[in-house]
Order: C-alpha cells, then sequence, then structure tokens
C-alpha cells in the first residue's frame, strides 16, 4: 500500500528506499541549511532564527544535564543535538502533502539506532577501557557474573529494537493517522490532527535524543555510579 500513495519522490521513482533515501537526504540537507541560516549572523542578543535556535539548545542541554553532567551534555551535544534536530525534521516532513517522513522506515530508524549503540559503547570503551568497561556487565557480586552477563547483552542489544522500533512504530501511526484523516475529510482538513502531529514529531525526537544521553551516561558515568 505504502509504494502507490503519491509523494513527490515517487514522481523519479516508484522504489520505496529510493523514495526513503530521497528524503533522508533531503532532511539531512534541511536539518544544515536551517543550522547555518540560523548561524549566519551571530549576534549578542539574539533574534529571529538564531533566537529560536538558542534557546532550544538550552532547554535540550537543561533537560540533558539533569541525565549526564552538564560538562558531558555539552560534549556529546554534537552527536544528541544533531539526532535531535535531525529526526525532528524527519518526523515533521511526513505532515506535509506529497512528502513521507524517512522515520516511518524500520530501515532509516534501525540505522539510527546502530549509530547510538556503537558509539555509547565506543565511549564506554574509551573512557574507562575495555576490562572495566566490560567488567560493569558481570553485575556486583562475581558468582553472579556468569548469569548477569549474558543478561546484560541481551538488555544492551535489545536497546537497538526499542530505539528503532519506538521511533518507526510511532511515526508510521501517525502517517497512518493523516491518512485516515485526509480520506475522511480530503477538502477540509482539520488543524487539530496536524498541532497533534507536530507535537508528536517533537516528542519522539525529543526521546530519541534523551535516550541517547542516557546510554552514554551508562557507558561513560558507569565507574562513578559504582562509586
Amino acid at each position: 500500500m505504502e509504494e502507490r500513495l503519491f509523494t513527490i519522490a515517487g514522481l523519479f521513482s516508484s522504489d520505496h528506499h529510493f523514495i526513503v533515501a530521497f528524503y533522508t537526504i533531503l532532511c539531512a540537507i534541511v536539518t544544515v541549511v536551517v543550522a547555518k541560516m540560523a548561524t549566519r549572523n551571530m549576534r549578542v542578543i539574539p533574534n529571529g532564527l538564531q533566537n529560536l535556535y538558542e534557546a532550544t539548545m538550552s532547554g535540550m542541554l537543561y533537560m540533558a544535564k539533569d541525565v549526564i553532567d552538564e560538562d558531558k551534555a555539552r560534549k556529546y551535544f554534537p552527536l544528541a543535538g544533531t539526532i535531535g534536530f535531525y529526526v525532528f525534521y524527519c518526523n515533521i516532513i511526513g505532515i506535509i502533502p506529497g512528502f513521507e517522513a524517512p522515520t516511518s522506515s524500520w530501515d532509516f530508524t534501525l540505522v539510527l539506532a546502530l549509530i547510538v549503540f556503537f558509539y555509547y559503547h565506543f565511549e564506554g570503551i574509551r573512557t574507562q577501557g575495555v576490562i572495566r568497561y566490560f567488567a560493569h556487565f558481570m553485575g556486583p557480586v562475581k558468582w553472579l557474573a556468569p548469569l548477569m552477563f549474558p543478561i546484560e547483552i541481551i538488555s544492551h542489544l535489545s536497546r537497538i529494537i526499542s530505539l528503532s522500533f519506538r521511533l518507526f512504530g510511532n511515526i508510521k501511526g501517525d502517517d497512518m493517522f493523516l491518512l485516515v484523516m485526509l480520506m475522511l475529510v480530503p477538502w477540509l482538513v482539520p488543524i487539530a490532527p496536524f498541532a497533534i502531529l507536530t507535537f508528536m514529531a517533537l516528542l519522539q525526537a525529543f526521546v530519541f535524543m534523551i535516550l541517547t544521553y542516557v546510554y552514554l551516561a551508562g557507558a561513560v558515568l558507569a565507574d562513578e555510579e559504582g562509586h
């Protein structure tokens, strides 16, 4: 059914992988262009787009420092913040007629989840070393290590599924909701559904960003938590 739905990218190819890739690249370009516009003429007293972006970033860092300390929140913001903005644009594009949200494709959300998965493990190993990092997988009691280690491995692998399916499922559901509304009232689409979908696009981007910080905190602060 998805491939029969009209999208602008469908004018170039009917292959759904091409359509997802098209909007993935488009959203990446939008993310970069809007960020460049916001920082093009930096002012001490911000206004316009710079003001909006600074307020948004301040709010994101304020939330993040409750998950991980402020220094590390700023350190990892280039990853987590970029993911937040990028996922938001990938979500919001889906409510525009003729466009499709890349995040409604499980392939796309899986790649994002894998990026976060490998990065937080990399940071954990880089920060603590291989032995100390994986020692936390053994549990607090040595004799429980044979039981705890496989449980921890499964728990970490399940985060890939959790991250990817949470985003995919919510955005896919939003797309289906919008499709039903367009079918029911094709000439007069209510404002309320668009407001709800905009809020959901923002919420899902925020959740993905915060979970990125949560997993990073668990990796790089594991030793501090132990003390």
